[in-house]
């Protein structure tokens, strides 16, 4: 008695592991099988179960991507199981399965190589400090794709003299037509249209990545996609526009830091915010203790500012002597210096 295709594939998160790990697109798997790639998806979210040629075809295609694992089954006996990993082996598998297509959606994103390293050594460096509720999420990839989306769209960047200079536009003039109307987007309309049409996300998975209602990223996308038409009419097709988006990414490979080197950085920009911390607490508890140290203890009223006297004449001035004062003035000086003693002032 054989088995049906349902029985023999793997879980549907796995499909989608397996799928993602050998590089391959909803679109590249739906081509090879002969469906849709709404087809793929439903199978891989678990709404929908492979069955008849197709899902034979479906179950060797994963086979062949997992290798010498495809026969294994789920459940094992747990004496047998392996031990559990590390919070740095997990990181560090979490950052070699994301880091390089990160690396790529963030080149969309931008049209910066050294950008989009940064975006995603970014992303990943917070993603080690916050490891604990990085594991626990029920998506880690996503967790980290939104970091890095968000880093990589800050308008700051603009700012900084390192990428006021641009960069070189790819050989391709297919392909630098593509990245200029990406970029000539909004940067909430072209994270959509890269999420959707580049990543492969579907409708209500893209508006939550986004903070946005459903009608809200549906709207968004549409008008992204009638803007980029409008710059490349070759690209109407939606079917064409996720192909070229692909080849884009995977034309421009920027290589981001090794596991060990972004958790170090991780670490050390943990140290230093740190003791910043510790010093900026010093210096205001010190200042807070030099001003109850030299604050005066009681009240002192201040000294009212001077001000003019209003009413006093002013002094006049002296004008030329009377022909009386003048008289009188000759006289005293004729008059005789003696008289009593009392009145002579005596030397000694």
């Amino acid at each position: 008695m054989t088995e049906s295709p349902a029985s023999q594939l793997p879980s549907p998160t796995e499909r989608r592991r397996l799928r993602e790990a050998g590089g391959l697109t909803e679109a590249q798997v739906a081509a090879r099988i002969g469906v849709g790639r709404a087809t793929v998806r439903a199978w891989e979210r678990g709404r929908d179960t492979p069955g008849g040629r197709e899902g034979e075809a479906y179950a060797r295609l994963l086979a062949g991507l997992a290798g010498p694992a495809a026969g294994r089954t789920d459940t094992h006996d747990p004496a047998g199981s392996p031990p559990a990993l590390t919070p740095a082996q997990a990181f560090d598998a979490l950052y070699a399965f994301c880091a390089p297509a990160l690396a790529r959606q963030a080149y969309l994103l931008t049209g910066r190589r050294e950008l989009a390293r940064e975006a995603v050594e970014h992303a990943f460096q917070v993603a080690w400090q916050r490891w604990p509720e990085v594991a626990q999420d029920r998506d880690p990839a996503g967790w980290v794709r939104a970091v890095a989306y968000e880093w990589a769209l800050s308008p700051w960047h603009r700012f900084r003299p390192r990428h006021r200079s641009p960069e070189p536009p790819p050989d391709d003039p297919a392909d630098r037509a593509l990245l200029h109307a990406l970029l000539e987007l909004p940067p909430s309309y072209r994270r959509t249209l890269v999420l959707y049409d580049g990543v492969g996300l579907d409708l209500p998975e893209t508006a939550a990545e986004t903070e946005a209602s459903t009608p809200a990223a549906a709207g968004r996308l549409t008008r992204a996609r009638e803007a980029v038409a409008a710059r490349v009419p070759q690209l109407a097709d939606p079917a064409e526009l996720h192909r070229r988006l692909v080849e884009l990414a995977s034309a421009e490979r920027p290589r981001p830091p090794v596991p060990a080197t972004v958790r170090t950085g991780g670490e050390r920009r943990n140290v230093f915010w740190t003791r910043a911390a510790i010093a900026f607490t010093v210096a205001i508890v010190g200042s807070t203790a030099l001003t109850l140290r030299t604050a005066p203890t009681h009240y002192e009223p201040p000294v009212a500012p001077a001000q003019a006297v209003q009413g006093v004449p002013p002094p006049a001035a002296l004008g030329p002597l009377s022909r009386a004062e003048q008289a009188l003035r000759e006289k005293l000086r004729r008059s005789q210096t003696g008289g009593p003693q009392r009145l002579t002032p005596m030397a000694g």
